[in-house]
């Protein structure tokens, strides 16, 4: 209690010595990056009490501020899945074969967890595609139904960039089309054309309490083989010559399998920090803008958590993805609390959790407004705005063709300027904002650009540009009170797709819009000779020339690698590409 007083009064103190300049300063936006990005957050993950300790210090700033804090007190709590284990109980076992866990099988992440008794059927790729184009059904002729499939991961066509197959090659895609059929579990093989080494596919978390409903596990070559002994089929040759013919090739394995699952899934809590600054205007004040950022980041780093260096366990202090946003919200507060009486509207300030596991804390928000959401005029969105890059001068604000009135209210704001403003008008992206403008609300994105610290451990509060970040805080307060000043809201316009794929159902391919060097003669990666316009690589920002040497954090040393990665891609998500351009490193975020 006595340092949580201490940590109010240290926070009123610093609101005073900042209201009296009564402007946005470097100085508030360092000391809110410095506590937010230090080692003690220790990376601010989702469901850790470092990251309630973030939330806490973010609603006492904006108590000290003048603002009323929203629901539970300041917080807006929800459950998110944090980490995924193996119970006691997991075996498969036939002909007095006991499997090893781990060694010869796991189960997936999206297992559910159960016991199947049953037989093992062998369906080849596990397709089941009617289309004018492609015919291939593996379950045609047999009967999968309350027994295992065992599938191959992928395509018959692996090494083939335009392969109509793509679009059903995903690991979902296949187990939805086990379960149509009424298949009871599913055994997942990864053949050497998909990876030389006989490894299993890890156990991560999605993030997604949703499971797949039958139990999915990823087995060895060497345990496939173990049940295909009685066939005298191995995998390598069943692998060959469903390539080589392009046809079916399914089987009962004669093969009765005993197989349990047990997947734990862990369950944390977690909240989006809410305040409002009440508008003066006895009507306008039913109207509601919003200023949020995202304060979470990727703790620790390792497998799965979206760090560029998965096998490096080391605090991700995230300074500029997003201490940088989450600070310029703060500061807009005491900002903007100068204005209190003045402003016309309503103002709602959030800072979102759980951004960098799938936009979840924006979603919830806007599943569960704190207002009628048809009161939510305007969205603002501030993700890493801390890396000014100066021989650039210039920040990216999109969803500038989200609103009808939008360039006219810029324009003059722009003039003046000391850098200059990109305008990208589409609404949907890879960060918050994207909920709100798929509700229908006008938004603005403010971003400085990634660089090759993001998503490492190398995202520290030393490499942020404050004074920068003072201007473009600035900035932001004109263009809000720009849109306070309204006689009427920001008029809606769509621009842009709004929604991601979902889940279920078929997708399309995955392409990044590029012409890649099909000859391969750069040998540091994967040239490209062209890029498509108005295609997810050139709305990415990637140029002809550039050279693609990884994924996701994953390598890609030439087409065939490059292919291999977009294999676990699926429509609509974003993926951080890096790339070299004229001698440097670089790193691009890409929405598929």
């Amino acid at each position: 209690m006595k340092k949580s007083i201490t940590l109010l009064f240290l926070l009123v103190t610093s609101m005073i010595m900042y209201a009296q300049k009564g402007e946005i300063t470097a100085r508030e936006l360092q000391d809110y990056v410095s506590y937010l990005a230090s080692d003690s957050l220790k990376g601010r993950k989702p469901g850790t009490p470092e990251i309630n300790a973030a939330a806490t210090y973010i609603l006492d700033h904006f108590k000290a501020a003048g603002l009323k804090p929203m629901g539970e007190n300041g917080f807006q709590w929800f459950d998110i899945v944090t980490d995924v284990k193996l119970g006691d109980k997991n075996g498969l076992s036939f002909d007095g074969f006991e499997a090893s866990i781990r060694k010869d099988f796991i189960p997936l992440s999206f297992s559910s967890s159960a016991t199947v008794n049953a037989p093992v059927i062998f369906a080849g790729y596990g397709f089941d595609i009617d289309i004018d184009s492609l015919k291939w059904s593996d379950y045609k002729g047999i009967d999968v139904k309350g027994k295992w499939v065992m599938v191959f991961r992928a395509d018959p066509e692996i090494d083939n960039s335009d392969s109509k197959f793509i679009p059903f090659s995903d690991v979902r895609s296949k187990v939805l089309g086990a379960k149509d059929k009424g298949a009871a579990g599913v055994l997942l093989v990864t053949t050497k054309s998909v990876e030389k080494e006989d490894k299993l596919m890890p156990l991560v978390a999605e993030n997604n309490e949703v499971t797949a409903g039958i139990p999915i596990v990823s087995i060895t070559r060497e345990l496939a083989n173990k049940i295909l002994a009685k066939t005298g089929i191995s995998v390598d040759s069943l692998d060959r010559a469903i390539i080589a013919s392009k046809a079916p090739n399914s089987f009962s394995t004669g093969i009765t399998l005993i197989g349990t699952t047990e997947v734990i899934q862990k369950r944390e809590k977690t909240a989006n920090v809410i305040a409002v600054l009440e508008g003066s205007d006895p009507m306008l004040k039913e109207e509601y803008m919003v200023i949020g950022g995202h304060y979470d980041h990727l703790g620790f780093g390792g497998a799965g958590s979206g760090s560029r260096m998965p096998d490096t366990n080391a605090v991700h202090n995230g300074a500029d993805d997003n201490a940088s946003g989450t600070a310029m919200v703060m500061a807009l507060a005491n900002r903007l609390a100068l204005e209190k009486g003045k402003t016309k509207r309503s103002i709602i300030f959030v800072a979102f959790s759980s951004e960098e596991i799938g936009l979840l804390g924006s979603k919830y928000f806007v599943d569960h407004p704190p207002v009628e959401l048809k009161k939510i005029k305007t969205m603002f969105n501030f993700d890493m705005v801390g890396r000014f890059e100066k021989d650039k001068n210039s920040i990216s604000l999109s969803g500038t063709g989200t609103s009808i009135e939008a360039d006219s209210l810029l324009k003059p704001l722009e003039s003046s300027l000391p850098f200059a403003v990109v305008h990208s008008p589409d609404g949907y992206g890879p960060s918050d904002h994207a909920a709100f403008y798929s509700s229908n609300i006008p938004v603005f994105y403010f971003n400085t650009g990634v660089h090759t610290d993001y998503h490492t451990p190398f995202d520290d509060t030393e490499k942020l540009d404050f004074d920068a970040g003072k201007l473009i805080g600035d900035f932001a307060a004109s263009i809000i009170l720009g849109v306070d000043n309204l006689p009427k809201a920001l008029t809606f316009k769509e621009s842009g797709k709004k929604e991601q794929a979902g889940r279920s159902g078929r997708r399309l391919k995955v392409t990044l819009g590029i012409m890649p060097d099909f000859a391969g003669t750069e040998k540091k990666g994967l040239r490209i000779d062209g890029v498509t316009k108005d295609g997810p690589a050139d709305k990415g920002g990637m140029k002809k020339g550039d050279i693609i040497t990884g994924v996701n954090g994953k390598g890609v040393g030439n087409i065939y690698e490059y292919m291999t990665r977009l294999q676990s891609l699926k429509h609509g998500m974003t993926v951080n590409v890096e790339i070299i351009r004229d001698g440097r490193n670089e790193v691009l975020i890409i929405q598929l």
